[in-house]
């Protein structure tokens, strides 16, 4: 059944996943939705010093929109930053320096940034990691969950009253499509039980992002959510994670800007806001959840496990604070650039 499933998905993929999938679907594309000025509004982009992220946040600051960059390097950040001031024109750049791996920093990156700005009104979360080793973070977390999944629940989590008071609130998740052969495994959210193997647990890790997505859409009814599949896009994640695929589909695979369409129209459109939230996208489309005849639905107990595992988890990141010498309570400051 499993590589019946993989094959199915696969054989899909070549329709529709690649560059020549985009060139299909977006000839039906409607170039008015992104007629429109955006500027006044925020974006805080994870991962946007490269691949999608950085295509994402210079299609927003072309738009005139203040476009917060969150990357684990300063030096590529800035590299990129001057890049998109400079092609755009648009200055409301600013770079955050995060490690979306490390879970209590991107509480405190959260908290922080609430403090220092009045509003966000579009959240992408993009950062993702692939690593084929089994490898815990400072909190004891798997690596992959830590940053796919964790770091997205967190930061997501904690900058919703700021989303939620800012105007028409939009929170984009970067998934993939690869999380339709996998379902959500709420007995083993860290890949402990069975054998590691780093393309099945992102792929897992990309179905918890789907299911949050959905769970935040149902309790969160101020704010727009979705998630979206980018399609195969030659990006420099998908070289170094997954070389042989990336040597495999060559010039098959999508272009950045290509991969980023749905997410900037996402962002964007007025079209877009008008879809149901909690919704998956492919190429500016709804798209099934799940394969056909597939079995990776989940009951509404394993969602209500998943979840509450995820705030259990939370708790104690959010509990903890420094305390200097004379006893003052120090939620690190993040670094704004």
């Amino acid at each position: 059944m499993s590589l019946y499933r993989n094959t199915i998905w696969f054989l899909n993929g070549i329709q529709q996943y690649t560059r020549k999938g985009y060139e299909a679907t977006s000839k039906d594309f409607e170039t008015k939705d992104f007629d429109v000025s955006v500027v006044g509004r925020s974006y805080m982009i994870t991962g946007a010093n490269s691949g999608i992220g950085k295509a994402t946040a210079m299609a927003l600051a072309k738009k005139g929109g203040t476009v917060h960059m969150v990357c684990r390097n300063k030096d590529r950040a800035e590299e990129a930053k001057s890049e998109i001031v400079s092609e755009s024109g648009n200055t409301e750049v600013y770079i955050h320096i995060l490690d979306m791996s490390q879970t209590r920093k991107v509480w405190e990156f959260a908290e922080g940034f609430k403090k220092e700005y009045p509003s966000l009104n579009v959240l992408i979360n993009n950062a993702g990691c692939m690593m084929h080793k089994r490898e815990l973070n400072a909190e004891g977390l798997e690596m992959n969950f830590a940053t796919n999944t964790m770091g997205v629940y967190i930061l997501t989590q904690t900058l919703i009253p700021l989303l939620q008071k800012s105007q028409d609130p939009r929170v984009i998740t970067v998934s993939s499509g690869g999380m339709l052969v996998q379902k959500l495994r709420a007995d083993d959210l860290q890949s402990e039980k069975a054998h590691f193997d780093g393309i099945m647990v992102y792929a897992q890790n990309k179905r918890q992002q789907v299911v949050l997505t959905e769970h935040w859409a149902n309790v969160n009814p101020v704010i727009h959510f979705s998630a979206m599949h980018p399609g195969w896009v030659d990006t420099p994640a998908v070289s170094t994670a997954m070389p042989q695929f990336h040597q495999m589909m060559g010039d098959r695979l999508r272009s950045v800007d290509q991969g980023a369409d749905t997410v900037v129209w996402l962002a964007l459109s007025r079209a877009a806001a008008r879809k149901p939230s909690g919704q998956f996208f492919q190429d500016r489309k709804p798209v099934p959840k799940h394969l056909p005849l597939a079995w990776t639905h989940s009951s509404a107990e394993e969602i209500h496990s998943f979840i509450t595992q995820l705030e259990n988890l939370a708790r104690p990141v959010q509990s903890q604070h420094d305390v200097d010498p004379e006893g003052h309570v120090d939620a690190a400051t993040p670094q704004f650039v």
